[in-house]
């Protein structure tokens, strides 16, 4: 198993955060990492989600919630192709920090055989992270 975390403060209370990190239809119009996201997010539920670079095409799946806490946490896990072969459990946190906003968190946890071998990818998806995060960070704080 492989796990990335990012976390960056937001100068925000994380029900602000949890507003915009829920509000799916609007995700196109500032997160360059999640290209869209629909369904209902409700534990147990399956979403769709594509994700990709700016200008390209992006991979489309339909991960399982698996976490759904009001102003704490969302968290989901999908696959590729088949279970076990690529699986990645996404997740997003949000806590009170001690400067009077939050720390957001985002991450995923990678398992299944082809794990070892996708190195350079993994190092993309943590850029990506931090690219939502900024761009989370700049929408929540300007919005306000």
């Amino acid at each position: 198993m492989k796990k990335i975390e990012t976390e960056i403060d937001i100068k925000a209370q994380p029900d602000q955060v949890w507003k915009v990190l829920m509000d799916f239809k609007n995700h196109p119009l500032w997160n360059p990492f999640i290209k869209s996201i629909s369904g209902t997010p409700r534990e147990g539920n399956n979403i769709t989600v594509e994700l990709g670079d700016v200008g390209e095409k992006g991979m489309v799946f339909k991960p399982k919630v698996l976490i759904c806490k009001e102003n704490q946490e969302f968290r989901w896990k999908g696959k590729l192709l088949v279970r076990g072969i690529f699986d990645g459990e996404h997740y997003f946190k949000m806590k009170t920090n001690d400067s009077g906003g939050c720390t957001f968190i985002q991450g995923e946890k990678f398992s299944g055989l082809l794990v070892p071998f996708v190195g350079g990818l993994l190092r993309d998806t943590k850029g990506n992270f931090k690219l939502m995060n900024d761009a989370l960070k700049t929408h929540v704080e300007e919005e306000g």
